[in-house]
């Protein structure tokens, strides 16, 4: 029996390794875990919505940003890189440079098979820890579903599900509204995809 052991890093050794990788990875308290490749359909829906947002939030004080920036979630030592993220006003740095901020207020998630427990478990847990988050947004590329979490006046976070093709995702704490026909454009549905 061989007996391995698990290497940990510091948030400073994987932002290093990270600056020189050819492919990304997030940081989780320690660990470096390698991001998979996204599928046709997952970048058709991130694409629309950062698109369709940005279109909608131009010359207003949010942006918008998709899939190369991190985040960087102290309380729970988290690197992450969200699909579509949304920032009210200017962007928190975390240290030097202009890659990694710490105050989303909306998050965006494209679900994939190998991510999509942790998207709605410990990744959500995670995001809540964010003083300035207020939305997270969870959507299936492989149907017309999308889980909305709202953080409502007293801190709760409310679930809305929608579901089917005629309905309509309006953002609470954005000026945003999209049909799932403009969201999940370019979507093929007869496509099994990993």
């Amino acid at each position: 029996m061989v007996i391995t052991e698990t290497r940990y890093y510091t948030p400073e050794e994987y932002l290093e390794l990270e600056e020189k990788s050819e492919v990304k990875h997030e940081y989780r308290d320690g660990k470096i875990i390698p991001m998979t490749g996204g599928t046709t359909n997952h970048n058709e829906v991130a694409g629309s919505l950062y698109a369709y947002l940005r279109f909608a939030l131009r010359k207003k004080d949010f942006r918008v940003y998709i899939g190369d920036v991190k985040v960087w979630i102290p309380r729970y030592r988290q690197y992450t890189y969200p699909d579509v993220m949304v920032i009210r006003g200017e962007p928190v740095y975390a240290g030097k440079g202009k890659t990694t901020v710490m105050n989303p207020s909306v998050v965006a998630e494209v679900l994939s098979k190998s991510t999509q427990n942790y998207d709605q478990g410990d990744q959500f847990k995670y995001y809540r820890s964010i003083p300035e988050m207020k939305e997270y947004i969870l959507i299936d590329p492989k149907q017309f579903y999308v889980m909305q979490f709202v953080k409502n006046s007293v801190g709760q976070w409310v679930l809305t599900e929608y579901e089917g093709e005629d309905n309509l995702l309006k953002f609470d704490s954005v000026e945003f509204e999209i049909p799932f026909g403009d969201l999940y454009e370019g979507v093929d549905f007869t496509k099994v995809e990993e």
